[in-house]
C-alpha cells in the first residue's frame, strides 16, 4: 500500500467497514496509524482524516440528520469513546460556518450533548486528542469508525436548514427553510413552569401527586398553545408563516411500541401529530413549536414516571413458576400510555372550553382556530412523509399488567383535592 494516497486509504477503510471486513479495517487502519511516525505523514493523514469526517457529516446533514439524530444512532451502535469522536466531529463541522448561518436549535443540541470547540485553534480537533496522550491506532480506527457512521445513516425528512444554509431574518415555511431562532409564541416562562411542575412529579415518592403535578402542567401547556394561536391569528400570521415544525425525539429499546404509544398520546393531547420510524429509534413530532417543546418535555417526564412505577411493581411469573415481567411490563406501559392520553386531553377539553369566551370577547372562535391549526399540522405529516403507513396498537398479553398500569396513571385527583391511595381512600398529611 506504500504507493497508496492516505484519501485512498481512507476510502478503502470505509469500504472495508461497509462489507463488515474487520481484518481488512484494521489493516488498513494499521498502515494509517504507521505513516503517522513521521511529522510530515502525521499532517498528511490527520488532513485526510479532518476532511473525510467534514464532509461525512456534511452528507449526513443533507440526508436530514441533525446532531441529536446523529448522537442517538451513535449511542445504539459505538463505544463511549466513539461517541465522543462524535460529539467532536459536529462541533469542528458546524464551527466552519458563520454562527448566524446555523439554525439556533443545532447550537442548543451540541449543547445538550457538551459540544464545544474545546481544542486551540492552532490546531485539529484530532491532534488535541492525540496531544491528550491517544496513540496513533486508536486515534485513526475512532476516526474511521465515526466517519463510517456519518456515512452510513439514510436519506431522512429534513427538518431545519442545514449549516450554512439557515437565514434568521427568514420565517421557515412547513416543507423546509430557514426560521427565526424563537418564534414569539414559545414564552420561555410558560416552558420554566412546566419544567418546575414535572421536575415535582418526577421528585415526589407519590404517584397520585405526580399525576396531579403532571395534569397542573398540561393544563399550563394547553393555555399556552391557545394563547399562541389566538396571537398569531390576530397578528394575521395564519398564512405560511409560523407553520408547522418537527422535532424527533428517542424511543429506546426495551418496550419501545408502548413508549411510542406515550409519545402519540402526549404529541395527540397537545395538537401534534407523532410519526414513529422504528427502525432508527425515533419518533418525529410534527406541530407548531408554541408545542413541540412542551410535548418533548412531557413525555420525558411521564417516561421516567411511568418506569419508576413499573419497576415498583416488581417481577412477575405464572403458575408454573416461568417469568412473564416482560409481557406485565409492556402491558403496564401501555395501558399506561392509553389512559394518560385521555386524561391529557381531557385537561386540553377543560382549557379549550375556559378558554372559550375570553377569545369570543375578542372576536376570535377557538375552536375552528384550533381545528385549522390541527389541519395544517396534518397537511404537513402528509408532505413529509407521502408514504406513511398506520400500524395497529400493541396487542396487550397480560391483563394484570393492563390494570395496573392504567391504575398507576388513574390514582390522582385533577381537581386539586387530596389525591388517593391504592384502595381509593384519601391520604391526608
Amino acid at each position: 500500500m506504500d504507493s497508496t494516497t492516505d484519501a485512498e486509504l481512507v476510502d478503502l477503510a470505509i469500504r472495508s467497514l461497509n462489507l463488515s471486513r474487520t481484518r481488512a479495517f484494521d489493516d488498513v487502519a494499521v498502515v494509517l496509524a504507521q505513516r503517522c511516525a513521521t511529522d510530515e505523514g502525521a499532517r498528511s493523514v490527520l488532513t485526510a482524516l479532518v476532511t473525510g469526517l467534514r464532509q461525512a457529516a456534511t452528507g449526513a446533514w443533507q440526508r436530514g440528520w441533525q446532531p441529536s439524530d446523529v448522537h442517538r444512532m451513535a449511542v445504539r451502535r459505538l463505544s463511549t469513546e466513539e461517541q465522543a469522536f462524535v460529539v467532536d466531529a459536529m462541533s469542528d463541522e458546524i464551527d466552519r460556518h458563520a454562527a448566524a448561518t446555523v439554525d439556533p436549535s443545532w447550537f442548543a443540541q451540541l449543547s445538550g450533548l457538551d459540544g464545544r470547540v474545546w481544542w486551540p485553534r492552532s490546531q485539529t480537533w484530532l491532534d488535541a486528542h492525540r496531544v491528550r496522550g491517544l496513540d496513533w491506532l486508536t486515534l485513526v480506527s475512532q476516526a474511521l469508525t465515526v466517519m463510517h457512521l456519518f456515512q452510513w445513516v439514510p436519506a431522512i425528512e429534513r427538518l431545519t436548514a442545514i449549516p450554512g444554509d439557515f437565514r434568521p431574518a427568514a420565517v421557515e415555511e412547513p416543507m423546509g427553510g430557514s426560521r427565526t431562532s424563537r418564534p414569539a409564541d414559545v414564552d420561555s416562562r410558560i416552558l420554566e413552569r412546566v419544567r418546575m411542575l414535572l421536575a415535582k412529579a418526577e421528585s415526589t415518592t407519590f404517584a397520585a401527586e405526580a399525576e396531579t403535578f403532571t395534569a397542573g402542567a398540561q393544563a399550563l401547556m394547553a393555555r399556552h398553545s391557545i394563547d399562541a394561536a389566538l396571537l398569531a391569528a390576530e397578528a394575521g400570521e395564519q398564512s405560511l408563516a409560523g407553520g408547522p415544525h418537527g422535532r424527533r425525539i428517542g424511543i429506546d429499546t426495551p418496550y419501545d411500541r408502548p413508549k411510542a404509544s406515550l409519545l402519540t398520546a402526549v404529541a395527540s393531547a397537545n395538537s401534534c401529530r407523532m410519526v414513529w420510524t422504528r427502525e432508527l429509534g425515533f419518533g418525529t413530532v410534527v406541530g407548531f413549536e408554541s408545542d413541540l417543546e412542551s410535548v418533548e418535555l412531557l413525555f420525558t417526564s411521564l417516561l421516567v414516571q411511568a418506569n419508576s412505577a413499573m419497576l415498583a411493581e416488581g417481577s412477575r411469573e405464572d403458575h408454573h413458576g416461568r417469568s412473564r415481567t416482560r409481557a406485565f411490563r409492556s402491558s403496564f406501559l401501555t395501558a399506561y400510555a392509553h389512559r394518560i392520553g385521555e386524561r391529557l386531553r381531557q385537561v386540553a377539553r377543560e382549557e379549550m372550553e375556559s378558554a372559550a369566551p375570553a377569545a369570543s370577547s375578542r372576536g376570535q372562535e377557538l375552536v375552528p382556530l384550533m381545528a385549522a391549526r390541527t389541519e395544517r399540522v396534518e397537511q404537513t405529516v402528509g408532505e413529509w412523509f407521502p408514504s406513511l403507513t398506520r400500524r395497529r396498537t400493541q396487542l396487550v398479553r397480560d391483563a394484570e399488567g393492563w390494570h395496573v398500569g392504567r391504575a398507576a396513571a388513574d390514582r390522582a385527583r385533577l381537581d386539586g383535592t387530596a389525591p388517593r391511595d391504592r384502595v381509593g381512600r384519601r391520604r391526608t398529611g
